[in-house]
């Protein structure tokens, strides 16, 4: 379904400040401000396939490369190098809200950001309800989204996003987004679709959350590919180089800190 071939992706990090006069003359006479432009390498040759039905997790600390790959992937940025190939429909489910007219209504914006997801105004017209149901927003769908909450803007975002059943499903983070209530109905919604055959790539800083969901584990650090296996080998991995220990040893640990807090208040008492 997705193959991702010695892709790389190289961001201007906008330090070069030779563009004004007077950096331009200062330039002139000073040559170690006389530098390129300098960049960051987000991802360096990646290569990685997905296949059909399956459910792949992306971890890896802040700054890894994770959501930048999803964005490439999905189409939403073109790399530098390489190449993705992807056979069938996606939905991205990235920076929820990102395209939403603040100043415009939750109902128009559902047209709005239902356009912008390819969707006809006829299909619009025949799930709208169903969106507005899933979202829990009917009383706020004249009020304009400048007046939602973060919460209530990533609600009906995912809504929109999810009122189709995609081929391919991109996910950032989305199990987190709203009140409790929403995030279990958020998560129940993304098992519908992994059990309906729907192939996803998932990005999740809960390590719990992605060794339930993913089959396998792409382990990026600094745009380099760490490690791809297993969800639980992957995941244990990179737990133990993280908190130096691993899980079962810090669950352990933290018992044992809750015993003896536990003394210590009796003692008091």
């Amino acid at each position: 379904m997705i193959r991702v071939n010695n892709v790389s992706m190289k961001f201007d990090l906008g330090i070069d400040k030779g563009s004004s006069f007077k950096n331009m003359f200062i330039s002139f006479f000073d040559k170690k401000r006389r530098r390129k432009k300098e960049y960051f390498w987000a991802l360096n040759n990646i290569s990685f396939h997905v296949k059909k039905g399956e459910v792949i997790g992306l971890i890896g600390s802040n700054g890894a490369g994770k959501s930048t790959l999803l964005k490439v992937v999905s189409g939403v940025m073109k790399p530098t190098k390489g190449k993705v190939v992807v056979n069938g429909s996606i939905a991205p489910m990235i920076e929820l809200g990102a395209g939403f007219d603040a100043e415009l209504t939750a109902r128009e914006n559902i047209y709005l950001n239902g356009a912008v997801l390819g969707y006809s105004e006829k299909f619009l017209n025949e799930k709208f309800d169903d969106i507005v149901e899933f979202s829990e927003l009917r009383d706020f769908l004249d009020v304009p989204v400048k007046n939602f909450s973060s919460g209530m803007v990533a609600k009906l975002a995912f809504s929109i996003s999810t009122v189709v059943d995609p081929e391919i499903l991109i996910v950032d983070e989305i199990l987190s987004v709203g009140d409790i209530k929403f995030q279990e109905k958020s998560r129940n919604k993304m098992m519908e679709m992994i059990k309906g055959g729907t192939t996803v790539l998932y990005v999740s800083h809960s390590i719990e959350s992605i060794k339930e969901l993913c089959d396998r584990v792409i382990w990026l650090d600094h745009g380099n590919i760490v490690k791809i296996g297993p969800a639980k080998e992957v995941c244990s991995e990179y737990y133990l180089s993280q908190m130096g220990e691993t899980e079962e040893e810090s669950i352990k640990r933290r018992k044992e800190e809750k015993k003896e807090e536990e003394k210590s208040k009796k003692k008091k008492k």
